[in-house]
């Protein structure tokens, strides 16, 4: 785990709670800390979702087609007034007997202790470099 800034300690407590809910399919909890004009930005292709009940539509329909599984924080990092977390994601969807296993890193920007950007990648090098912070073979 990086090293927390003071002021992000609380933020970074915040986000390992939220992960709680959206594991427990608690949409609400999860978006707890996302600010009323939360911006969150997905892989490309997938879509950039504004505002609080945008995202949660979002997030709940993407969390509906699970049968099972869950997205694990492995490492976080922070950088300025982002948090960069490193999470394993292992689910299997509805009507499928396969597990989807794979990683992903999701860059949280705060404003004011409310969640403001999410952004998703696939490639920590690039989620890395888009927050500010050297890459050091990080994956």
């Amino acid at each position: 785990m990086g090293n927390l800034t003071p002021s992000l300690v609380a933020e970074t407590n915040a986000l390992k709670e939220a992960y709680a809910g959206f594991n427990g399919n608690d949409i609400p909890a999860f978006v707890r800390i996302f600010h009323p004009q939360i911006e969150w930005i997905d892989f490309p292709g997938v879509g950039t979702y504004r505002g609080l009940d945008a995202v949660q539509t979002h997030l709940a329909t993407s969390r509906e087609r699970w049968a099972e599984g869950s997205c694990e924080p492995r490492r976080i990092l922070v950088a300025g007034d982002r948090i960069i977390q490193f999470i394993d994601v292992r689910v299997r969807l509805k009507h499928e007997t396969e597990w989807r296993e794979g990683q992903v890193v999701e860059v949280y920007t705060f404003r004011d202790g409310k969640v403001i950007q999410v952004r998703i990648f696939a490639d920590s090098r690039q989620a890395l470099e888009w927050a500010g912070v050297k890459p050091s073979g990080a994956n």
